[in-house]
């Protein structure tokens, strides 16, 4: 099993265009990472611009969005977010103007959204072992988790 393999995910690009739907890349991950030997290790970083390269998952991180603020139930099929953590030059990643202008007046920059932002879907409550194929129709859910949630804290960039 060391094929690679590719689910659908959507892209919000840095620079402002639409989202738009992406392959991301899998790749097996040791079995004693998970109890289920078919965790897949994604490969957001294809996708991300100025990431820093030779250094794989410790360039990005993700958050996962289970539910919307009010909601009494997970999602059924929550989401993941990947986002850019190490730059290829040490400085910030660009905002995000895709998510910001989907922020409009609740936008902070304190709490922008940085570089292009991968976010992959999966099934149960391991995200690695059971992603699926998102489409743009989970754009609706992911603009109403964007619009009152800015990105997590990043520590302060170390060297690639």
């Amino acid at each position: 099993m060391d094929q690679f393999y590719t689910y659908k995910a959507l892209l919000f690009t840095s620079d402002g265009r639409p989202p738009t739907v992406v392959d991301l890349m899998t790749s097996p991950m040791p079995q004693n990472t998970y109890k289920n030997s078919d965790a897949r290790m994604p490969h957001p970083e294809i996708h991300m611009d100025y990431i820093a390269e030779g250094i794989g998952a410790r360039s990005w991180k993700y958050q996962l969005v289970e539910a919307l603020d009010g909601m009494n139930r997970k999602f059924a099929s929550p989401y993941i977010i990947f986002y850019p953590v190490v730059s290829r030059d040490g400085m910030p990643f660009p905002i995000n103007r895709t998510i910001r202008d989907i922020q409009g007046a609740g936008y902070r920059e304190e709490h922008a959204w940085r570089g292009n932002i991968v976010i992959a879907k999966y099934k149960g409550d391991t995200p690695f072992a059971s992603l699926i194929d998102a489409s743009i129709a989970d754009f609706a859910i992911l603009k109403n988790y964007f619009l009152t949630h800015g990105a997590p804290p990043v520590p302060r960039q170390q060297a690639p």
